[in-house]
């Protein structure tokens, strides 16, 4: 064991050589790059950065630099060099009148991907262990998706796979210092909601409780990229009354080269409207900061990839107003889910030392772990809304927008027991509605605004519930859920990357993407959810 966690130790400090050695596809292809997506010759922006050269990237930029003009047809010219996205082949055929759960455990088949090989010019981040994609557009492994992957994998018996996983994020983390929000070099600037801890707990539920020692290296180094206040990526706020939380933060400040149209259009809007109704220098929403075009956009830019980061890209959480995406502030925000789950981590690191045998150390992150606890209770429980909220750093004030992230206080048992009482109120009142709980109280047009339903939120809700001894709305969720998904699957022969639970006759919507069909998360909780509560 100590030769082990020695191994993994050393790994750590060549991290940020690897993380810097990674050229995102912006970077190798520079004025191609930005044509190629600010023209949109491939309806989705993913397809380009997903590509695969055929020959040396120095060698197309030589010939794109001597054909580039009005006459070069530029799909013709990228389809000629590079390899397209496929999804690999598969001869599964759906059969709508089986059981969904069959379905599931069939389909677990279908979105494995085996270890990755080494591919000059590619952007995937090759992985060790075979895996379990989502589905659809996503053709890499994800942070948050994965976790409730993971307790369908459990339910489903596919216990290797789970271990698999589990070492492969491990893996990420001893070679960039973080999970980057997926295996891809373009996801490298940002992490997503921080869960490898609970992905130990489920390992640990089917292994045994030495994984935590095992894994301590890796929950350490995470728990370092999101609290090392000395840190490029600037996680860390410090708190009015001295108390230490986190925050969102991609660490670049550029659009995102997965969705480069989408938000330099969205930018360049925004700054245009600010300098319509203003001459000189534009004021940000919500700071008192007076911002040129440059340093404008490049706010814009890193908060819409910090909304990436939260997984929550894109929801009226965010908005300064409310209202609009070119209201977002991310970054303004301390969120009530991210520190919920470093609470767990560092619990999680207090139960991997005491297995290692580090006693001070065990009682160190307890005690901290504590001081957190109590900072997210003064600073994101709502007494007026009787609802746990993200905090606004500029304003010093609550947010005002109620959101499925309120719940996650009760998932991580970071809520003193008495809330429950008025926390179920809200939840029945406000939040469910015929297919389950809607993301939040607002229909903006985003993907999580309503009336919009996700499984991460649907288990967080009703695992928050459980833990809570409210058993009987957990289980009225969970009947809602499943009922909507199984209709859902019944007419289509497909599990969705989101639902409408409000009119569930229409599907879900809104967002920069189509609705996809897999769906990891969604698989994951559903058969879940179905043997916990017997509803098949």
């Amino acid at each position: 064991m100590r030769k082990f966690l020695f191994l993994f130790v050393g790994v750590f400090k060549f991290t940020d050589f690897f993380a810097q050695d990674v050229k995102t596809p912006d970077k190798i292809y520079g004025e191609l790059f930005k044509e190629v997506q600010l023209k949109r010759i491939f309806s989705d922006n993913k397809t380009f950065v997903d590509c695969v050269p055929k020959r040396k990237p120095a060698d197309i930029m030589y010939d794109y630099g001597l054909m580039k003009g009005p006459k070069l047809d530029l799909k013709k010219f990228v389809e000629d060099n590079f390899q397209l996205p496929v999804s690999p082949a598969s001869d599964y055929k759906t059969d709508t009148s089986e059981n969904v759960v069959i379905h599931i455990k069939n389909l677990w088949k279908v979105l494995k991907r085996d270890h990755d090989p080494v591919i000059d010019g590619s952007t995937l981040l090759p992985l060790p262990n075979p895996y379990i994609v989502p589905g659809g557009r996503f053709r890499e492994i994800y942070y948050w998706d994965s976790y409730f992957t993971l307790l369908g994998l459990k339910e489903s018996g596919e216990n290797e796979m789970i271990e698999n996983m589990v070492s492969n994020f491990a893996f990420l983390i001893s070679q960039y210092g973080h999970i980057p929000n997926g295996n891809r070099s373009y996801y490298l600037s940002r992490s997503q909601p921080p869960f490898f801890a609970l992905m130990l707990d489920i390992l640990a539920s089917v292994k045994g409780n030495y994984v935590y020692a095992t894994y301590l290296p890796a929950l350490q180094k995470e728990y370092e990229y999101f609290t090392d206040q000395a840190a490029a990526t600037k996680h860390v706020i410090k708190m009015p009354d001295g108390s230490i939380l986190q925050r969102y933060y991609d660490r670049d400040d550029i659009p995102r080269q997965e969705s480069y149209r989408e938000d330099a259009e969205l930018v360049d809007s925004a700054w245009a409207r600010m300098t319509r109704k203003k001459s000189g220098p534009a004021e940000m929403p919500q700071t008192s900061k007076i911002l040129g075009e440059s340093d404008f956009k490049k706010r814009k830019f890193r908060d819409l990839r910090s909304a990436a980061e939260s997984g929550w890209d894109f929801s009226s959480r965010w908005f300064a107003d409310g209202k609009t995406l070119a209201a977002i502030q991310v970054t303004n925000y301390i969120p009530v889910d991210l520190n919920c789950l470093l609470y767990h981590l560092e619990k999680t690191l207090a139960k991997a030392n005491k297995e290692s045998g580090e006693l001070v150390k065990a009682k160190y992150y307890d005690d901290i772990a504590e001081r957190r606890r109590k900072a997210i209770n003064k600073y994101c429980w709502s007494s007026s809304s009787n609802w746990y909220v993200d905090y606004n750093l500029i304003t010093k004030k609550q947010s005002p927008e109620l959101t499925l992230a309120g719940m996650s206080p009760f998932f991580l048992n970071v809520a003193g027991e008495k809330k429950i009482i008025t926390v179920k109120e809200v939840l029945e009142k406000k939040f469910l509605k015929a297919g389950g709980l809607t993301a939040t109280l607002k229909n903006t047009g985003e993907q999580w605004d309503a009336p919009n339903g996700w499984a991460p939120l649907m288990w967080i809700a009703i695992a928050g519930l459980e833990n809570y001894n409210q058993s009987v709305l957990a289980k009225e969720i969970a009947k809602r859920w499943v009922g909507l998904n199984t209709k859902v699957f019944k007419s289509t022969g497909k599990l969705m990357e989101k639902y409408n639970v409000v009119d569930t006759h229409m599907e879900a919507g809104g967002g920069e993407y189509q609705s996809q069909d897999g769906f990891g998360w969604t698989n994951g909780v559903l058969i879940t959810l179905i043997k916990k509560y017997n509803l098949e």
